[in-house]
Order: C-alpha cells, then structure tokens, then sequence
C-alpha cells in the first residue's frame, strides 16, 4: 500500500508528454521573438565599429591636409590614398569595416605598395566633378590618366558638414576613387551595407551606409540619401543639385 502510495506521487510530480511539448513550443516561439533582436543589435555594434574605423580615415585626410598646403590626396594610379594616409590612420585594420564577413573585400593585389593593396572596404572622393569643370579639357584628360600633380584644394568645399570624402564600396569592386559621373562608377558603392532589409540584385536595398564628411564628422545615411536630394559627392553647385 504504501509503495503504491510513492508510485502515485512520483506521476503526480512528472511532466506528462503534451506539457513538454508545449513548453518546447514557448521556447522556440521566445527564441524565434528574440533571435531577430539580437543579431539586429550585432549588426548594430559592427555598424558602430565600422564608423569609427572611417571617422579614423576622415581625421587621417584632415591630418593629411593639414600637411600638405590645404590639399587631398591626389587621384594617382600609384602610390594611393591607402599609402599616402598611413602615417595618420597607422593600422592597416582600420581599412576594413566589421560588417564585410568572412570574404575580404577586394583590392588592385598588383600593387607595389602594402597599404594599397591590403584589403580595402571605404573608397575615397575623387573629386571628379571640380577638375572636369575647368574650362580647359587637357585639365580632364590629365585627370583621368591619374596625373598626381592635380590635387583638390580644402577651400574649394563650400559645405564641409555636407560634402562626403569617404563612403564604403562593393566588396567586389577595386576602386579606389569614387567618380560619380557614370552608372558603372555608382555601382563601385555599397548604399545599403548595415542593412536590414532584403537587397536587390545589385546587392542594394534597406538600410544603410557610414560616411566620412570634409568636416571631420562621420554618419549613417539611409540608401540613396548620399546621392538625392543633393550628391554629397560633389563639391560644384551644378553637380550637387542635379537630384538623382
């Protein structure tokens, strides 16, 4: 008798087989509710660590600037903005943005020096709208074969709170300079690389990306919103309103 006793406590204390599976199911429904969360506040933090690299790249160009009689790096096909900043930005690392995953981003390999052929996620403006202004065209030719000795003076930026010196590129482009002018050119961007929206098949979509202003400030900006309703690329009136 009174081992029936202990027998019935026992079954009266255990779970039956309908009450595991419904507290499995409020498991997996907490778990479903909070998955979300948390890889949206991980996106968040590589989001965080990615703008400070760029604001470290944005000082850097100032420090640059400062040094060099009020001028930017030039739009050379040899010795780079990645190598001529380096003694401002120092750690190679800070060229690649937390968000970029397990592929690198790719880079000219061919590249005699180490800084420029690191891996790279941030291109630089090329400031392609000033020089093809000139009135001379030898001016645009000599440009666009990267002749270093045309440099983009600081005074030329009306707006430096407005006016971007450096956003984040495609993984799979090797761009350098950022030269606005053609469709080809705006593909070499990633508008949307701290997203959270479904991308369309140019990689673009929800979200958003980090850029370095003249300034010395660095933000996020919503896709598309670095280009319409004024390209913060351009530093000439004409360019900056055309509202892509």
């Amino acid at each position: 008798m009174k081992e029936m006793e202990t027998s019935k406590a026992h079954q009266k204390g255990a779970f039956t087989l309908v009450e595991l599976l419904v507290v499995i199911a409020i498991i997996a429904i907490l778990a479903g509710m909070l998955l979300p969360a948390l890889s949206r506040a991980k996106e968040a933090g590589k989001r965080i660590s990615c703008v400070n690299s760029m604001h470290q790249l944005g000082i850097a160009s100032m420090l640059y600037v400062d040094d060099n009689d009020r001028f930017y790096p030039p739009r050379s096909t040899t010795n780079r903005w990645p190598t001529l900043l380096q003694d401002y930005y120092g750690n190679l690392k800070i060229l690649l943005c937390a968000s970029d995953g397990p592929n690198p981003p790719l880079t000219q390999t061919n590249s005699v020096d180490l800084p420029d052929r690191s891996p790279r996620s941030y291109i630089i403006n090329g400031w392609n709208d000033y020089f093809k202004d000139n009135p001379d065209p030898k001016v645009w030719d000599r440009y666009t074969k990267g002749d270093p000795s045309l440099v983009m003076s600081e005074k030329i930026i009306a707006e430096p709170s407005q006016t971007i010196v450096f956003g984040e590129k495609d993984n799979g482009s090797k761009h350098y300079y950022m030269d606005y002018e053609s469709y080809d050119d705006l593909r070499q961007l990633d508008q949307s690389r701290h997203s959270t929206g479904q991308k369309d098949i140019n990689g673009n979509g929800g979200g958003g990306s980090n850029y370095a202003f003249a300034d010395g400030s660095s933000r996020f900006l919503k896709f598309g919103k670095a280009l319409s309703p004024i390209n913060l690329w351009a530093v000439m009136p004409n360019e900056r309103n055309i509202g892509l």
